[in-house]
């Protein structure tokens, strides 16, 4: 895929692209027809496996997938019978049976958004370790700290970015706490054109859900009741993006302010030029970071808004509204997760002007400390930062059991 007006999309890959979205939908039709076969609903013969399908859709026009995915409103009704003109009679007749539109696009946009938390959590793991080193080196790197954009009290750089790494570990303990539900639920969710096909089964009911085991089991879903109109795992996807997308926001909203030509405190590592002024060193990264902050917001709220107007057994639009707008936000994330790890690898911190920013602050913003002092009965510490350290090792501890279960879970993968 590629944005000209969104710079960077590339690094989502084919992330939600049409073919992505075509080839999940085709990942769900081959478990489905593999569980029918397994379970005894469909006969042996009926079984089409994903390199069949795959192979059925070779020649298959996206673009006319798409035009004529509007009869219907949606693109299972032109894929399925696109791909039964393509299989054997069988086959073709026991294609799909069972499902219904709305099994295979929701289930598709879980695959490809499993796929876009996996990058996202690698990538907030890669920025913990990152931010642990920065913490860690700066704990005691004097800065001065700055409330409502004016000069406060003293601080270090350590904490700062302390407070970076509690937002992102935020956003990691978000992701990772995330579940991928299968969706097969039929036509209104209670499974009863399965129930149907499983007659001759000595108990119809259970052989269904059976079928709906193997299937999530072979997508590496979970196996979940039917969730066709209550769309949380959609709005935690939401969530989750919007949380890490605000963590990355105020590191890049804190790197643009003090990358500013008069504080100078930190620069990015490879900063953007200019098309007529060739002194600039911009903060790209900071910029494309913050514009994610900025939008997903919005595109969370209407993933909100569609599963408000949940009704019936299939939401006329709300669930239509979905599917771009997840594809919109997930890319996106994808895309400022990237670039929050580069601009966190890259970033240079300049003590220097830390300590001269600090220095030419003066005596004023040490009066808190000293009326505190003066308060309490005694001269006033050499804590200038207070409790700083103390903050940053609480933090930095909390990074530790974060990797310790990643570790973990590397292990016992």
């Amino acid at each position: 895929m590629s944005d000209l007006l969104w710079p960077g999309d590339h690094r989502a890959g084919d992330l939600f692209s049409d073919a992505a979205i075509r080839d999940a939908m085709l990942r769900v039709e081959a478990a489905w027809s593999a569980a029918l076969v397994e379970c005894g609903v469909a006969p042996a013969d009926a079984a089409v496996s994903l390199d069949q399908l795959f192979s059925a859709a070779a020649d298959l026009d996206l673009d006319q997938l798409s035009v004529d995915a509007e009869a219907g409103g949606n693109p299972v009704i032109p894929l399925v019978s696109a791909l039964r003109a393509h299989l054997h009679p069988t086959a073709a007749t026991w294609l799909h049976r069972g499902m219904t539109s709305q099994d295979v696009v929701d289930a598709a946009l879980i695959l490809e958004s499993r796929r876009a938390f996996d990058t996202v959590a690698e990538q907030l793991s890669a920025q913990v370790e990152a931010l642990v080193s920065l913490a860690d080196t700066h704990r005691e790197t004097p800065q001065i700290a700055r409330t409502l954009t004016q000069q406060a009290v003293p601080s270090t750089f350590g904490m700062k970015v302390a407070h970076w790494l509690d937002g992102v570990l935020d956003a990691h303990d978000e992701a990772a706490a995330l579940t991928f539900p299968a969706q097969f639920g039929g036509a209104v969710g209670t499974l009863s054109a399965l129930v149907e096909l499983a007659g001759t089964q000595t108990n119809p009911q259970e052989c269904a859900l059976a079928v709906v085991r193997h299937a999530a089991q072979a997508l590496g879903l979970d196996a979940a009741l039917p969730w066709h109109v209550v769309r949380t795992p959609l709005t935690r996807y939401a969530a989750a993006a919007t949380t890490a997308t605000s963590a990355w926001g105020h590191i890049a909203n804190d790197v643009l302010t003090l990358s500013r030509s008069e504080i100078g405190e930190v620069t990015e590592g490879a900063g953007g030029g200019s098309s007529t002024m060739p002194h600039k060193a911009n903060p790209v990264l900071s910029v494309m970071i913050r514009r994610a902050a900025l939008t997903t917001p919005a595109l969370a709220a209407t993933l909100q808004l569609a599963s408000a107007d949940a009704v019936d057994e299939r939401t006329p639009g709300g669930w239509h509204a979905e599917w771009p707008t997840l594809r919109i936000l997930l890319r996106r994330t994808v895309v400022a997760a990237s670039q929050a790890t580069d601009l966190l690898d890259g970033l240079v911190v300049h003590p220097d002007a830390m300590a001269f920013n600090l220095s030419a602050a003066g005596d004023s913003v040490l009066s808190e400390q000293r009326s505190m002092a003066e308060l309490a009965g005694h001269e006033p510490s050499d804590h200038r930062a207070g409790a700083a350290p103390l903050l940053i090792d609480a933090t930095l501890r909390r990074a530790q059991t974060v990797h310790r279960s990643n570790a973990y879970a590397e292990r016992t993968r």
